[in-house]
Parts: C-alpha cells; structure tokens; sequence
C-alpha cells in the first residue's frame, strides 16, 4: 500500500540518454516542472497503453530512469557534477515496474521482495490518467476525523481534506494506519500489529526516511549498514501550504489482496510542543548523520589497522609455537636409552663402566699413588649413616 501518487520505474536501459533531454527538461528546471513532465511521458508510453509496442515500452523505462535520477536531490546533484559515473560510483536504486506483470513473475517478484531487497513499483496508469483529468472520485476527509476503508490491488482512494488560513499556517498531518497484514511503500514504522505513515506539512523543512538506502548498503556490506543507517533521511519536497481543499490517495499495490486501512487529518496547532519535538529531532539525526561519516573514515582506518596488527599476531604466535616445538625436540634428544647387552656388561653413553650383574669383584678408584682411596670410601660412608635432622657442618 502507497500514500501519495509517486511513480517510479524500472531500471536504466543501455545506452543511456542525457535525462534532461529525455524529460525534455532545462537544466535549471524545478522539481514541479520535473514531475509534470514525467508525468506526461509516462502516461503516454506506460506499458498498459502500450501493450503492443516494445519501442513505447522501451521509452518508459528511459523516462522512468531519467525521472528517479532527476526527482532526487543527491542523484541530481551527483549527475550535474560527474555524469552517470557517479551515479554508477554510489550504486542506483533497484527499480522494478510491478504494474504489468502476469501471475507468474508478480510471484516471483512477491517472494523477492521478502527476501529484503527493495522494489519500487510504478503506479497504474489508469489511476494516473484519472488523476491527471479530474475524473476521480474525491472523499471529503474533515479536519480532526478518521475514515476506513479497503483499496483493491493496483487502485487508489482519493480524499479531499479542506482547510483555512490559520489551519494552513499551523500546519497539517495526514496519517495512515494499516494492521500488520498491510504494508506502506512509504516511510512507516510500526507499533505492536499497527504499521503506519504520513506526510507532514509543516512551517519548518520535514524529512522522510527511505529504508531502501539501508537495505541495499546492507546487501552490499553489512558492516556498513550501520553507517549508511541515517543517509535514508531526506528531505521531503517543500511547498507553500495555502487554504482550500487538498487532495490526498490511498493506492494499493498490494500483489493478491485488498489492502485495509485507516486515514485521518488534524491540524497541528494543537501538537506545538509535538513539532518542535520533530524538529529538534530530525535537526540531532543530520548533525549525528555528519558524524557518522567521519566516523566512519576513522572506523576504516582502525579496523585495517586491527586487521593488520590480528594478522601479524597469528603469525607471530605461529612462529613462536614452532620455535618450542624445536626446543622440546632438542631436548628429548638428550634422553638416555639403556639397552640390554648380551654378554652381561657393557659401557653407559658417558664412557663409565657399569657393573655387571653376580660379578663379586670389585672396581676400586685408583689416586694419584695408584692406593686404594680407603679413606674416601670412608667419608662417604659416615655422611650417610648421618641421623635425619641433624643440620650440622662436616668438618
């Protein structure tokens, strides 16, 4: 389900044509002269007029690509600066036309969808044509007063919501609500089993919040996602608010079912304290979306920097690991291995002799005089019949 009658196409055919020149549009042009020329072209060659001309289907497409870029503030400026290489530097919007497609690939694009990548669907161009002419039908929607209502698939609800000077210069808010089997295209956000949205005209510069910036900066990076979080702030198209009846559309495009919902107006010089909430509000989430971005150079940095440094402490502890490993084995090569020997004697792996095993003689240590060291073997004997305890010196 859709509030407001913004349409939106496929995405760029090759090769690609100046906008301005597919609009038929100047350079200086305006927004609103933007958006009544694409609305005339897309009328003229949407597919649903055109069903058996490809060249016609062909055109929308450029038409609808040239208008995305150009109904946007940053892809403007990033066109007029750089061309389409900018463009394709910061990645385009996926854009898909949902509005002419059979069972089969409405399906598909049903299940895409819920797989989180975001796709912007096209108005009906029979609901465009009748809007265009007049020829719809209008309900009135009084200030301060809720209407219900079910929009079928690819239709729209119009209402007329009426008001007077002091209204006008106080501001008004329409606001949509929706269980949570209906979903908005537009800005919402839900509470409990209730989604919702509106549009705020205000005496200050008010901002919706596109979600697909996110998604698609998550698809391609979810580390990113947090810093691309606030880019989907921005600004919403600002015109003078005057007296007199304005018109406002419920459009459905849900893909298989009627779309419930619930749409009121009220006046917001009774929510004063509410609007300068707003206003403060959005005014932090731009200033904290200016951080983000210099924060997210130094988070880069850092993180090379801690990827760098993780990366020299794997091979350093490898290194070191591979080093006592070497040591370890060094040392068991001084272990000692006796092995039996068969005629009863043998030598140790020092070069002393061993003792063999019923021999009776014994080898006595020869001194300097070539005597028998009687008194050595002497010593050695009173120092161990030494009773425990005794903490006294040998002299």
């Amino acid at each position: 389900m859709k509030t407001g009658s913004k349409s939106e196409g496929p995405s760029a055919p090759a090769p690609r044509r100046d906008p301005y020149e597919v609009l038929s549009v100047s350079r200086d042009s305006t927004d609103q002269d933007i958006k009544t020329a694409y609305r005339k072209l897309a009328l003229k060659y949407h597919p649903d007029k055109n069903g058996s001309n490809p060249e016609a289907s062909e055109l929308f497409k450029e038409v609808a690509y040239s208008y995305s870029i150009l109904s946007d503030p940053e892809k403007r400026r990033q066109y007029d600066s750089a061309g389409f290489e900018a463009l394709d530097a910061s990645g385009m919007d996926m854009e898909i036309d949902l509005s002419n497609l059979g069972t089969v690939n409405t399906m598909f694009a049903a299940l895409f969808s819920k797989l989180g990548v975001p796709i912007k669907t096209t108005v009906s161009a029979n609901v465009l044509e009748e809007a265009l002419n007049g020829t719809v039908t209008v309900r009135p929607l009084p200030i301060g007063t809720s209407v219900s209502g079910k929009v079928d698939k690819q239709c729209a609800h119009f209402f007329g919501v009426t008001i007077n000077e002091e209204q006008a210069q106080a501001g008004i808010a329409i606001r949509v609500t929706s269980t949570s089997q209906s979903k908005f295209k537009e800005d919402s956000e839900k509470t409990g089993k209730v989604t919702s949205a509106g549009l705020y005209f205000l005496h200050f510069q008010v901002y919706r919040m596109d979600s697909t910036v996110n998604a698609l900066a998550m698809a391609k990076d979810p580390e990113a996602a947090f810093f691309k979080s606030l880019e989907g702030l921005q600004p919403c198209e600002v015109s003078e608010l005057k007296a007199g009846t304005h018109i406002f559309a419920v459009y459905g495009d849900n893909f298989f079912k009627t779309a419930a919902y619930t749409i009121e107006a009220l006046c917001t010089k009774d929510y004063a304290e509410t609007t300068e909430k707003l206003k403060d509000v959005e005014a932090q989430i731009l200033r904290k979306r200016n951080e983000l971005r210099q924060f997210e150079t130094e988070y880069r940095k850092a993180l090379a920097r801690f990827q760098e440094v993780t990366k020299r402490y794997n091979e350093e502890k490898q290194s070191v690991d591979e080093l006592l490993k070497q040591r370890d084995g060094i040392h068991a090569s001084f272990t000692i291995t006796k092995a039996p020997n068969p005629i009863g004697a043998g030598v140790t792996s020092n070069g002393s002799s061993s003792k063999s095993t019923g021999d009776s003689s014994k080898v006595e240590n020869q001194g300097d005089d070539g005597t028998s060291d009687e008194k050595e073997r002497s010593f050695k004997k009173r120092w161990f019949n030494i009773p425990r305890g005794s903490d006294k010196k040998l002299g």
